[in-house]
This record gives structure tokens, sequence and C-alpha cells, in this order.
């Protein structure tokens, strides 16, 4: 808090004759008013400090004994009642899917990975592309920037399943059981139809039976149901092939998250209206800003 001080005019007019007459009547006229308003404690010789206007923010006029104005002070508010962020406490795993450099590593992407249900599946795979060449890749690799930075804002510690965007994997098992130490895993993907008049986002949860737990199952499908929502909010269209909320046992990442999980497809790459979307930074963020709400509406008033 910044302090005003108005220092005592007899330090600035030490030793001018002129300057007594005058200190000697503010010196009555102060002792006077004290004495009529009932001032206690200090001496004139102290410093007068005057309150900023953050402190001034929550007066209210009252009415005195003698029944004029005066004003009340309220007290600055504590730290426990300015609110906090709404993911405080939740560390959040974000899987932006493939990587730039899967096609230069066939064989490792090749290998056999657990797939979490007895199964293997292959490590990865280069991932689609739209028809003007832009990867999927990099489209889930930027959209992560986004949602971390959203995540951030919101008070959430974020994880990533890569750090970059020209390596190989990691694989598929790694990307779910990377998020043990999460709250909550969302895996970044732009689907790829062949059919171009394909368009629209859909999300994908899977059920009890891989390293998840049945509680765990049903909040990955309220997440994703909100996520579903949220996207829809921001002007995002559901795909109409696929149901409100899609759930496979097929899919790796999901099976091998111990956490609630949900993978998003984003929108079909290969159809222009939709890698449009996806390509643009306003798509990106609209997407980044409806994981944040989603999991706000799952986890907000949970977070530890």
């Amino acid at each position: 808090m910044r302090h005003h001080v108005i220092p005592d005019p007899r330090l600035r007019r030490r030793g001018t004759p002129s300057a007594r007459p005058r200190l000697t009547c503010a010196l009555v006229g102060l002792l006077l008013s004290c004495a009529l308003a009932g001032c206690t404690g200090g001496t004139p010789e102290g410093p007068v400090v005057t309150s900023t206007s953050a402190e001034r923010v929550a007066d209210q006029p009252g009415d005195s004994a003698d029944g004029s104005p005066t004003a009340t002070s309220s007290p600055a508010a504590s730290p426990e009642e300015i609110s906090a962020p709404p993911l405080s406490g939740l560390t959040v795993a974000i899987d932006p899917g493939h990587n730039g450099g899967n096609g230069a590593h066939p064989d490792t992407i090749s290998a056999d990975v657990p797939d979490g249900r007895g199964g293997t599946k292959a490590c990865n795979t280069v991932g689609t592309s739209s028809d003007d060449g832009y990867p999927e890749h990099r489209f889930t690799w930027e959209t992560a920037q986004e949602v971390q930075t959203a995540l951030s804002d919101a008070g959430a510690e974020v994880v990533m399943s890569r750090s970059s965007d020209d390596s190989a994997g990691p694989c598929v098992d790694e990307r779910g059981r990377f998020a043990d130490a999460a709250d909550a895993l969302v895996s970044l993907h732009g689907n790829g139809t062949e059919d171009r008049s394909a368009r629209g986002f859909h999300v994908i949860t899977a059920p009890a039976g891989g390293r998840a737990g049945d509680d765990t199952a049903r909040t990955s499908e309220a997440l994703g149901r909100a996520l579903a929502e949220a996207l829809e909010a921001t002007g995002f269209d559901r795909n109409p092939a696929y149901d409100d909320l899609v759930v496979r046992t097929d899919l790796a990442t999901l099976n091998n998250a111990a956490v609630p999980a949900v993978m998003l497809e984003a929108g079909e790459m290969r159809n222009a209206e939709d890698a449009e979307l996806l390509e643009s930074r306003q798509g990106q963020e609209h997407i980044a800003e409806a994981v944040v709400t989603a999991l706000t509406a799952v986890f907000g008033d949970a977070a530890p």
C-alpha cells in the first residue's frame, strides 16, 4: 500500500520569521478541531497519512451522532475472499496426437505395444492431413499450445505427452499412461474420413475394463459430453455420423489411461470447411476454450 506523507511545515520553513505565525495558527486550529471531534492519539508533529483509493473503494456515507455525514471504511478483501481460478489445483494431461517425425521412423511406429485390454496395437501412425497439405500432427500440436495457455490461465497445471513436433512417438500406450499423475487426460486429433462431404467433430471415451474402473469411466463420459456441449456453444458442429458420445474399446490411448480421459476428433480434415476451421487460430482458440469449459463443469468444484 502506498502512503502519502505530508511533511511537517516547520521542516520546510524552519528559520523563516513569516512561517511562525502561520504555524501557530495552524496548530491552534488543529488542536481545536481535535477537541471538537474527539481526536485521540498522535501529535501535531507526526505525519499525516492519507488512505489510497483502494482503501476507500468500499466507503459508504453515514450519519454521525450529531447528524452530520461521515464516511465509514470497509476492510480490504482477505486472500480467502478473492475467487481462485476455476481449475486451481487440477493437473491436466494434454496429448497432441501423432508427431511430425513419425513418417521418418516407420520401424518405431509400427512396433507392437499393449492396447490396454490384453492385446496389442501399432505404436503410432503418421495421422491424416487436409487436402491442402496441413497435417494432423501439426494441427494437434498448435492446438495443444492454445489449450495449454488457456488451462494455465484457468489455474490448472498442464503436462504434455510430447515436447516437440519433429520427433517420433510416443507410442499410444505411453500416451495414456503418462497421465497417471494427472486428474484428467484430453487427447487431441483430427479425423480423416475419405468422404470429403463428411464434416463435424465427435468425442470418444472408453468403457471400464482397461486401466480405468467404473467410476473413472463414468467421469470420462461426463467429461466427453461436457466437451461436446462446449464445442457446440463455440460454433463447432457435431458430425451426424456418430452418436452423441462415441464409446470405443479399441483405442489404446484411452484404454491405457487410469484417469478420466477423452479423445477429441475435432473435425474432418479432408473436408474443406472443417480444414479451414481447424487450421485457423480462431478455431484452435475455440477448442481451447471448450476444453477449459468442460473441465470446469466436471472438476471445477471438486478440484483439490
